[in-house]
């Protein structure tokens, strides 16, 4: 079927980037299939997470279908656009649907996104990852393939105002390879091994990030273990049940 509108919205997207004058480091693609369907695993930092994660599987001529949440499928500039791609609404009441539907799309041979911790991560660091990914991969009998961004919290994160301009920022992204999720395991452990190989791959990407923070005013973007100012989790945590 022709993609009448992922295909441009990833052409504008591109064109973006280069306005922005993103530098952009991806590293792994190949460890995406070329054909047949997989489950795609991300941190989750920024807004913008899904459009990075989208554009590695790009060099593998792959077009990835996110799970989102339904509200964004309200809007009514980003709900056709949505739906115009082909990603899957999430309903948090009824999952049962969404999951259904994800299990659809694997199963003819698409790729499925998927940010296991559910939502942003404020403190920039992974938090513990829901097990549906796991469950889709073993039920759809396909691959995990585990991936990590880093730098996208600089562009547009909970909390923090968007920074669209010009600005050079660096986006660091690691694909890793592919995890099989058979049958005969439990889903709780295959989601305990990609969240390991998830936070390698952050940890390989943050090594890898060219830039530190510019000053004493310019490390709210770093967690805190690294020596920034973001919220510990503990933190985050406390703030969310006041």
């Amino acid at each position: 079927m022709a993609e009448l509108v992922y295909r441009p919205v990833v052409g504008f997207a591109r064109t973006l980037f280069k306005a922005w004058d993103l530098k952009i480091d991806c590293q792994g693609s190949e460890n995406i299939p070329r054909s047949g369907g997989a489950v795609l695993v991300s941190n989750h930092i920024s807004y913008l997470d899904f459009v990075f994660n989208g554009l590695a599987a790009l060099p593998q001529k792959r077009l990835v279908r996110f799970m989102a949440k339904e509200s964004v499928f309200r809007h009514r500039i980003s709900g056709p656009l949505m739906r115009g791609m082909k990603h899957i609404p999430v309903d948090r009441e009824r999952g049962e649907a969404a999951y259904e539907h994800a299990l659809r799309s694997l199963r003819s041979g698409e790729i499925v996104g998927v940010f296991p911790e559910a939502t942003i991560s404020q403190s920039f660091t992974l938090k513990s990852f829901k097990s549906g990914a796991a469950r889709l991969a073993q039920e759809a009998g396909v691959p995990l393939v585990p991936m990590a961004v880093w730098g996208t919290q600089r562009l547009w994160t909970k909390g923090h105002p968007r920074n669209f301009g010009r600005s050079h920022t660096p986006i660091t992204i690691r694909v890793g390879e592919a995890i099989e999720a058979s049958r005969d395991k439990y889903a709780g452990a295959i989601t305990r091994q990609l969240r390991e190989r998830v936070q390698e791959l952050l940890e390989a990407a943050q090594r890898a990030y060219p830039v530190r923070p510019k000053g004493p005013d310019d490390t709210w973007w770093m967690p805190a273990h690294l020596g920034g100012t973001a919220p510990t989790p503990e933190q985050v945590r406390q703030a969310e049940a006041h």
